[in-house]
């Protein structure tokens, strides 16, 4: 089934092992980076096993690309969601009924529904796969609460395999996907969460718009990535910012009309080289192998959130960034918002340290990719592929200016008053601002005492006691606090280690580039013409059937074919990622353009 429908030779990692599971009728619980081969995971046995694979995704708006992915190779595939007019959903039901479908995909709410029920018990049912499966714990549920009612999986189909499927889950994530989803006999697989090519940055914020902008040009220009921002109002501000610049960015939120996102994701997945700025509302599932960059303008509340966010880079394995800038203003907002959560002080407590393990991540000095792994229990070794390990920062000692801030901050506080930073710093840059004047702190004995900071140092000297928990933000103002560990630096016994950041770069568009083209199939002068060729069909094929480019052929197949040169329909299913029904389909018009002969449109 492997060869012939998908065109590989050989299985992945655990993939063997797990399909094999499924087959056999047991439950598995899978662990799999994004990239890593998921979906051939319950695709190989719901084509295996007698009647049709029941596939529970929150992904609506994807599940016409991922029917016409698989359609693409011969698969019998379909979907039931609020998008489809009475007479298509009966289509599909009849369809079902009949046993016509190979994959049948289903938003979780269509469970609570008992017409759905009723017609699931009409037909044979040979797996459930549940995709996204964190959307049931409790860093997730918030997102998709109809996940937490597919425990009646169990009830309803107790002979049926269930398959649950995540891209990110720590062992406590794990657990509580069991529990809540009664696999407690489930074969657990889990695989390695390295993606080694990605390399993970994150910068200080500086301007972040103009330093997205920097990246872009110099590293990622005519790429296609995403940019992640916390708020409708900045993503389309960026969007629209990033577009003035002459590159190509759309925008996508929920507070956008349905047919406008609808739109936007289709151009995104379809057209090369767009930049997607969105809120986290986007992406999950995005199956577009070529996204070269996903970067973030404000701090992920969870490194949960952001391995997912950042695992949509590089679906194809060639290299792709991770970048992230990170300032005190992040730092302050998250503070408060924890702080202001209806939550009871469990949830404010399971918030604050999903908020300290990202604060940590951004803050370490050692390689950022052993302290992502070492978050889901992983051991690694330093990489060379993130910025701490190619800029190796510096740490120092800042027990003597955290002193002098917390006493600023406590002198304050004396006085019955409370201050954000940037008041704070003024006082101790012995900045006589007219507010500074008329407030009277130019009396305060620890006004002046910090000349040795600029302004910027000493921004990221109270970033990083927020991190460290030695300062506290008091209100929704975001005034600063001491907190029960700033009284032991204040008396000298606990010293403050702090983070300078490595000096700033310039790298060249060319490295990138570079590095891209080493990791795929090495071409030379008429190769590299026969690949645009096959790149310029595919194109045309593309947007005659309707689909995303990727979805006809991904680029690492195409550079395989030009590479092979091959002259008979023998050699080119030979190929992997050529099956039965790309051969069939496209062979022809293939060989036709590897010969340097244009196909007709009837190939095509």
């Amino acid at each position: 089934m492997l060869r012939e429908v998908f065109g590989y030779d050989a299985f992945r990692g655990q993939q063997a092992e797990i399909i094999e599971t499924v087959v056999a009728g047991g439950d598995a619980l899978v662990l799999m980076p994004t990239g890593g081969g998921k979906s051939l995971c319950y695709q190989v046995p719901a084509l295996v096993r007698p009647g049709t694979g029941v596939v529970v995704s929150p992904l609506i708006a994807l599940m016409q690309d991922q029917v016409d992915a698989l359609a693409a190779l011969g698969v019998r595939a379909a979907f039931l969601n609020s998008s489809q007019s009475l007479d298509q959903r009966r289509e599909v039901e009849a369809a079902y009924l009949a046993g016509a479908l190979d994959l049948l995909y289903l938003a979780p709410e269509r469970l609570n529904v008992a017409d759905t029920v009723r017609l699931l018990k009409g037909g044979e049912i040979s797996l459930f796969a549940i995709d996204e499966a964190h959307c049931v714990s409790s860093w997730g549920h918030d997102f998709r609460p109809d996940y937490l009612a597919l425990a009646m999986l169990h009830d309803q189909w107790p002979d049926v395999p269930r398959i649950a499927l995540t891209a990110t889950a720590t062992a406590a994530t794990a657990a509580e996907i069991v529990t809540r989803l009664r696999l407690d006999d489930a074969a657990q697989f889990v695989a390695s969460f390295d993606r080694p090519n990605i390399e993970y940055r994150i910068v200080a914020k500086d301007n972040p718009r103009t330093q997205l902008l920097t990246l872009l040009r110099t590293e990622h220009a005519g790429d296609a990535g995403i940019v992640y921002c916390l708020s409708r109002k900045s993503v389309e501000q960026t969007a629209a910012f990033l577009e003035q610049q002459g590159i190509t960015a759309l925008p996508y939120h929920a507070g956008l009309d349905a047919g406008v996102r609808a739109r936007n994701q289709s151009r995104f997945l379809r057209e090369p080289g767009l930049v997607m700025v969105a809120t986290i509302a986007f992406g999950m599932g995005i199956d577009k192998p070529d996204v070269r960059f996903v970067a973030h303008l404000d701090l992920p509340k969870s490194v949960e959130g952001y391995y997912q966010e950042t695992g949509r880079a590089g679906r194809d394995g060639a290299p792709a960034t991770a970048w992230l800038a990170y300032g005190l203003a992040d730092v302050v907002s998250q503070r408060k918002f924890i702080d202001s959560s209806e939550g009871d002080a469990a949830h404010r407590r399971r918030l604050s340290a999903h908020l300290d393990a990202m604060l940590a991540l951004c803050e370490t000095v050692e390689c950022r990719r052993v302290q992502l792994l070492a978050y889901f229990g992983q051991a690694a070794e330093p990489c060379g592929n993130c910025d701490t390990c190619t800029s190796p920062p510096q740490t120092w000692d800042g027990t003597v200016p955290a002193q002098k801030l917390l006493s600023a901050v406590w002198r304050l506080a004396d006085r019955r008053q409370r201050y954000g930073a940037g008041h704070v710093v003024d006082i101790l840059l012995g900045q006589a601002t007219e507010r500074v004047t008329q407030l009277g702190h130019t009396d305060l004995t620890v006004f002046g005492i910090g000349t040795e900071l600029d302004a910027g140092e000493w921004r990221s000297v109270v970033r990083q006691l927020l991190a460290q928990q030695l300062l506290g933000v008091a209100d929704g103002y975001g005034t600063l606090m001491l907190t029960p560990g700033s009284t032991a630096v204040l008396r000298g016994e606990r010293t403050v280690a702090l983070r300078r950041e490595a000096p700033k770069t310039a790298r060249s568009s060319g490295r990138r580039k570079s590095s891209v083209a080493a990791a795929a199939v090495a071409l030379d002068g008429p190769a590299e013409a026969v690949f645009e060729r096959l790149r310029a069909w595919r194109s045309a094929s593309a947007k005659e059937a309707g689909v995303p480019p990727y979805v006809v052929f991904h680029d690492s197949v195409l550079r395989q074919i030009a590479s092979d040169a091959p002259t008979s329909l023998e050699a080119l299913g030979a190929v992997s990622g050529v099956g039965a029904n790309k051969l069939e389909r496209w062979g022809a018009a293939i060989l036709d353009v590897v010969a340097d002969q244009p196909p007709t449109s009837a190939e095509r």
